[in-house]
């Protein structure tokens, strides 16, 4: 009887099918990958700070909140191992998708199609990043959503944890916020059940609880003054109207669905894909007219995240990804309200028009998950072909051939975090003339010429005692020679998708 309850529970037309091959297949991917610079340099802040005092200095610089920062360094008291971090991120995303599979609104189709998509099967799962949160707790605050008829404890420390995940979740957080209060305030329904339902100090603590996460999120994420990364505070702010990059801002919404990202020196490309973004859209505004609040929170997280996009950071996928986040939590809170006509009434909006917007939405909604389901697919395959970076190769490499203990010199700073997170060591860096492993984009790093790196590995040389050489890692072929210095190549690694995170390597001898 027990077998025969396992084997009802994971038909291929179970959710918990999908649940268990997503997890087998994520984590023989996450396995297999080879991490780069934006994975372990936040393992090496933590890895390598200080003190705590040093760490918050640290993550200030990072335009990130504290929340993944601290999760790491409760992993590092587990294991003093990067690999911990990418089995933590494959936890955070299965469960993401396990929540997703069983509590959303949507068809055994669409869940199927959504979770091997790109977003949830690689760019959220095997990248080890912060941005895994995102799916979690939206995933999360959809499926609690409708406990704020008794309280709003668990949605506000749902929320919290969003707004400190990210730039991009904090904003989402404060949407999916401003739809709660909106609510709160005009739907008295709702808000003569709730005071006849929640305890006494409920709504006080929630609003405690949420502004405290949002202070402490917009403390942590604003840079220093001497910050240099993304334009800093002072500086990256596009203030003027650009016709060419506000369509290159829509085109990152039509790469949220689409996964294709417009030529921005082509007009006709970026035209024509913003036509189509502002149709899909437009269709979801028509058909999302007869539930005001869902509404609401598409027409704010939308206009927050694209102001973003538009005034500060273009972003990558993993930015603009929180496009279609919030295209999909937007449907699926749809899913928890009846059908109002107080909209349509107003604004005059037929009847028919809505059927037809509900009948192409639904059409192109899908096209979407089938354009999502072969990102996924190709991308997870991809990436257990060609490794992301050559870091892991290289990493074995300097450790097999017993170099791990040599004096190295490394350039790019920035492209060494992940040599320096797999062997576990600091290295010399010439950008800050200093031993280090993590990179902070702040004044007094500058990047250096090969003429002056090589002037400073002349200075290594002739001021360590007993060192006759030095290994000298590089992210790209060496190209100038000098007199004084005699180098040999060692060995190349050259295979990686990621072009800034091939190695080469040299031995450095003082003539």
């Amino acid at each position: 009887m027990l077998i025969k309850k396992v084997i009802n529970k994971t038909s291929i037309h179970s959710p918990w099918f999908i649940i268990i091959i997503f997890s087998i297949l994520g984590l023989v991917g996450i396995l297999n990958h080879s991490m780069w610079r934006d994975e372990l340099n936040p393992w090496l802040i933590v890895r390598d700070s200080e003190s705590f005092g040093n760490l918050i200095a640290n993550i200030n610089y990072e335009g990130h909140p504290a929340l993944w920062y601290f999760s790491l360094a409760f992993l590092r008291r587990i294991a003093d191992t990067p690999v911990v971090m990418q089995i933590f991120h494959w936890a955070i995303t299965v469960v993401s998708a396990a929540i997703f599979c069983l509590y959303s609104p949507f068809n055994y189709r669409q869940k199927l199609l959504f979770i091997f998509g790109f977003f949830p099967f690689y760019e959220y799962f095997l990248i080890s990043r912060n941005y895994a949160f995102s799916m979690l707790f939206i995933f999360s605050f959809c499926t609690a959503f409708p406990s704020r008829k008794t309280t709003y404890f668990y949605l506000t420390v749902l929320l919290g944890l969003l707004a400190n995940s990210s730039a991009h979740a904090l904003l989402v957080s404060f949407s999916l916020s401003l739809t709660l209060l909106v609510e709160f305030c005009l739907d008295s329904e709702h808000r003569n059940q709730y005071f006849s339902q929640s305890q006494k100090y409920d709504l006080f603590l929630s609003i405690a609880m949420i502004t405290f996460s949002f202070i402490l999120a917009i403390y942590i994420i604003t840079p220093p003054a001497d910050s240099y990364l993304h334009g800093g505070l002072n500086n990256g702010w596009l203030i003027q109207f650009d016709i060419r990059h506000l369509l290159r801002s829509i085109g990152r919404l039509f790469g949220s669905f689409l996964l294709i990202i417009p030529s921005h020196k082509r007009w006709l490309d970026l035209i024509i894909c913003a036509s189509i973004a502002l149709v899909i859209v437009t269709l979801s505004l028509i058909k999302l007219c007869v539930k005001p609040f869902p509404l609401f929170f598409y027409i704010i997280g939308n206009s927050m995240i694209f102001a973003f996009t538009y005034l500060k950071f273009l972003g990558m996928p993993r930015h603009f990804g929180h496009f279609y986040l919030i295209f999909i939590a937007a449907l699926w809170l749809e899913s928890y309200y009846q059908e109002s006509t107080f909209l349509i009434n107003k604004l005059f909006i037929r009847h028919n028009l809505v059927h037809f917007a509900r009948k192409w939405h639904h059409i192109i909604f899908m096209l979407i998950l089938y354009v999502q389901f072969l990102g996924g697919i190709g991308n997870f395959s991809r990436d257990l072909i060609i490794p992301f970076s050559a870091s892991h190769e290289t990493a074995n490499y300097i450790q097999n051939s017993q170099l791990v203990n040599e004096f190295i010199v490394a350039s790019r700073d920035a492209n060494m975090a992940p040599l320096s997170g797999y062997l576990n060591r600091k290295f010399y860096y010439p950008e800050v003339q200093k031993m280090g492993s993590f990179t902070i984009f702040k004044k007094g790093r500058e990047n250096v010429e090969e003429s002056e790196m090589l002037r400073q590995i002349t200075s290594l040389l002739k001021s360590q005692e007993g060192k006759n050489k030095i290994l000298l890692i590089l992210n790209k072929k060496l190209n100038l020679n000098t007199k004084d210095l005699k180098i040999i190549p060692i060995k190349n690694f050259e295979r990686a998708w990621v072009d800034s995170e091939r190695y080469y390597l040299y031995w450095v001898y003082e003539v």
